[in-house]
């Protein structure tokens, strides 16, 4: 028996809509979508969608809807889009954490962040810590069903004010599974932050 197909359903500008659940063959034209948790109707405002898979096998897509019948809609593939999109995918999103220094770093323990938004390939976070441009640390990650440390790397500083700064960071050498963590808490927080918005 396969798995079934998840799917994280956005519009154009990257908001997410709704999750659905793959209803026809793999590969078959045009796709049939179950949308999940009675949120077909934000999916129809809207003609043009891209599709996330949670698998990273399986490249984003964007498609044109055909028709609706109940909660199920018609699409057809119109492109397929690069990889990085979905590590670009950012959702805010505020939790108090903490980094950790590695054997090299200058420094040694931990200082407290507190996290700003979140994407498959990065965080940004504010902290009263110094951190260098391209330092790494380890940064625990808790929006995720298991908390998850993982290792980043800062690419941008902006000071603040009272000697605090917002870091970007991008994270490095994830293995699969953690990539898959961190994605599925991606999607899971953009609809909540959509429902929020509804």
């Amino acid at each position: 028996m396969t798995s079934t197909r998840t799917y994280l359903i956005l519009d154009t500008q990257n908001h997410a809509l709704a999750n659905g659940e793959l209803a026809s063959p793999p590969g078959a034209a045009p796709m049939r979508l179950n949308i999940l948790n009675n949120k077909v109707d934000n999916v129809m405002r809207h003609e043009v969608i891209t599709l996330f898979s949670a698998s990273s096998e399986e490249l984003p897509i964007q498609c044109r809807i055909l028709r609706q019948r109940g909660d199920t809609i018609l699409a057809e593939k119109i492109a397929t889009l690069d990889p990085e999109i979905r590590r670009n995918l950012r959702v805010p999103v505020k939790f108090d954490s903490y980094i950790y220094s590695l054997p090299t770093s200058a420094w040694k323990g931990r200082a407290p962040v507190q996290s700003v938004d979140l994407s498959c390939g990065g965080i940004a976070f504010y902290s009263d810590f110094h951190l260098e441009l391209h330092e790494q640390a380890e940064i625990v990650i808790t929006p995720t069903e298991e908390p998850v440390i993982l290792r980043c790397e800062v690419l941008r500083r902006q000071e603040l004010q009272n000697g605090r700064s917002m870091y970007a960071t991008k994270f490095v050498d994830m293995c699969e599974d953690e990539e898959v963590v961190v994605r599925e808490a991606v999607f899971s927080l953009q609809l909540q932050d959509r429902s929020a918005q509804d």
